[in-house]
């Protein structure tokens, strides 16, 4: 993955860290009313992403496969670390501008290439990609069935909550995810029993792919591991013969 991250010296590495920091530190502070408004955030705000400009050509520049890393995870984020800012640049501040300003936010995902965790996390994913993709569809047929089946059993006696199958996804989504916000409640008989078995279904749900994911960072850990102490080993192994040969 190395040739896609387009390698930077240490200190540069850390100066990108600390301007992430210091971004969302300035965009928590500047949401306080009486800053809003102040020259010092939008100036700020200016010299950073010219900042993570210059790192992200740096990086392009030096990365093995320029266009394999412009396509990567790292250099989309990259990217989307100062698209915010352009996109906003002196536009009045209306909703969807604000909106576009959250996506500052994307910003803490950069820290993903400094976290060898992270990559971990990101090989195991893709490791079973294709179970979750699986699992994912099973979910959203679930919430379907679970949304048709409230909505038959509460549908005229709360017409407000589950008069349609779309209103009734809202609680579908809660029930089937464990979370339970309980502004939404069945009252009829139908409804709670049936309310029960999404509640017992739900609790699967979440430890399904809590298994799958935990089972698959076992294994990517131990591959990786492997692959170092051989690594470690046929370079010992190497020196060894240099010293023999000598």
């Amino acid at each position: 993955m190395q040739k896609y991250k387009g390698i930077l010296p240490k200190w540069a590495d850390a100066l990108s860290q600390a301007l992430v920091l210091y971004s969302i530190v300035t965009f928590t502070v500047e949401s306080e009313p009486r800053f809003q408004d102040h020259p010092f955030f939008y100036i700020s705000e200016l010299v950073v992403t010219s900042l993570f400009i210059i790192e992200y050509i740096a990086r392009v520049w030096l990365a093995r496969d320029r266009i394999a890393y412009i396509r990567s995870f790292y250099g989309i984020i990259d990217v989307l670390a100062i698209l915010p800012t352009l996109l906003t640049i002196g536009i009045v501040d209306l909703r969807f501008v604000r909106i576009l300003r959250l996506m500052r936010l994307l910003r803490l995902l950069k820290f993903v290439r400094y976290s060898r965790s992270m990559d971990l996390l990101y090989l195991a994913a893709k490791e079973i990609k294709g179970e979750l993709v699986v699992f994912a569809f099973t979910i959203l047929s679930m919430v379907y069935v679970a949304s048709v089946g409230i909505y038959l059993f509460e549908g005229q006696a709360q017409p407000e909550q589950f008069g349609s199958i779309t209103r009734s996804m809202w609680w579908a989504f809660v029930t089937l995810t464990t979370v339970g916000y309980g502004d939404v409640i069945p009252i009829t008989t139908g409804g709670k029993a049936f309310a029960v078995i999404i509640m017992f279904i739900g609790l699967g749900v979440v430890a399904i792919p809590s298994g799958l994911l935990a089972s698959s960072l076992v294994k990517t850990r131990q591959t990786l591991d492997e692959k170092t102490k051989k690594s470690d080993d046929d370079e010992e192994n190497t020196e060894v013969q240099t010293e023999y040969s000598a």
